[in-house]
């Protein structure tokens, strides 16, 4: 698929995910930003764009650093955006979440956000938002899925690769990794 496709995919893909949302709930996204034939490609925007678009606005917008501060990545981002959602909620005047988080916890793929910074969206999801099911549509191996059982929450994902399926199924962590 090329950029242009890609990028209507994307939209439309995240707009559906904005729109299964109860208005009462949030959505919460991690997303790294791409680099495609020597151009950077802000997955950040886009989920807000497609938020916006699906009638949501932004209750939240951090960076989670995929590496340490000052390192070089080499193509890669260090970081990740992880936006929060909704049409109806409004974001809490104090939010348990520095703007931006530093260590993000153990990664438990190249490209999974780490456990810890997955906890941080899960207990804002349990705690100001009233989850009790956490939907991840693109869960890769599975960490916000494992994150969302160890604090006693139902989840649910989906992910194109088989093997990431399976190995989102078997990952199981400890609760003091959170």
């Amino acid at each position: 698929m090329d950029l242009p496709k890609w990028r209507t995919w994307f939209l439309d893909a995240a707009r559906l995910v904005v729109d299964a949302v109860p208005d009462e709930s949030a959505a919460l996204f991690f997303q790294s930003d791409i680099k495609c034939d020597g151009v950077w490609v802000d997955k950040g925007a886009m989920v807000i764009r497609a938020a916006e678009d699906a009638g949501a606005h932004v209750l939240f917008h951090k960076i989670v650093c995929r590496r340490p501060p000052g390192m070089l990545t080499y193509g890669r981002p260090g970081y990740t955006h992880l936006i929060a959602v909704s049409r109806a909620m409004k974001c809490p005047d104090v939010l348990p979440l520095p703007d931006i988080i530093t260590d993000a916890g153990r990664q438990t793929w190249v490209r999974a956000m780490g456990v810890r910074a997955a906890a941080q969206a899960v207990r804002f999801a349990k705690e100001q938002a009233g989850a009790k099911m956490i939907f991840d549509p693109f869960c890769g191996v599975g960490t916000v899925l494992a994150v969302a059982n160890t604090l006693g929450l139902n989840a649910l994902g989906v992910e194109k690769s088989r093997k990431r399926c399976e190995q989102a199924k078997a990952l199981v962590l400890a609760a003091d990794e959170l």
